[in-house]
């Protein structure tokens, strides 16, 4: 691991009854792959008890933990779910709060590898309501 964020308490996007969530984005280097990262982290996943298939036409579902792929070394991939390949970069991190202030903490001066758009014109972008609390110890 090269770095990590802060940790955030945030709300469930798309609003559900769940509990709230807490996130972190970290910063790796790697040798694999994209689509062997994301199998790696998939296998981790499951090493904490996540189901990821829960059938057809189940989103955000509750989970024990959610590891995803957000970028790649400024990667623009479409992406094919059958041969395990993800979309790179994640088709929905520029709509979370719980993506972009962490990543804020690591980088700052990252831009979106599709629309060019830097992180503090993406987080003033998000619509109201998101939520992203750093953690403090107590």
């Amino acid at each position: 691991m090269v770095a990590c964020s802060r940790w955030y308490r945030t709300r469930p996007e798309p609003p559900s009854d769940q509990p709230w969530f807490i996130n972190r984005v970290a910063a790796v280097t790697s040798a694999l792959e994209p689509a062997a990262l994301l199998a790696s982290l998939h296998r981790l996943e499951g090493d904490f008890g996540r189901v990821r298939d829960r059938g057809p036409g189940i989103r955000n579902a509750p989970r024990t933990i959610d590891l995803d792929l957000l970028a790649y070394d400024g990667r623009v991939q479409p992406g094919d779910a059958a041969r395990g390949e993800p979309v790179l970069p994640h088709p929905r991190l520029h709509e979370r709060a719980f993506v972009l202030r962490p990543l804020y903490d690591l980088d700052p001066a990252w831009r979106h590898p599709v629309s060019g758009r830097d992180l503090p014109t993406l987080l003033a972008a998000l619509p109201p309501g998101q939520v992203a609390e750093v953690v403090t110890e107590e």
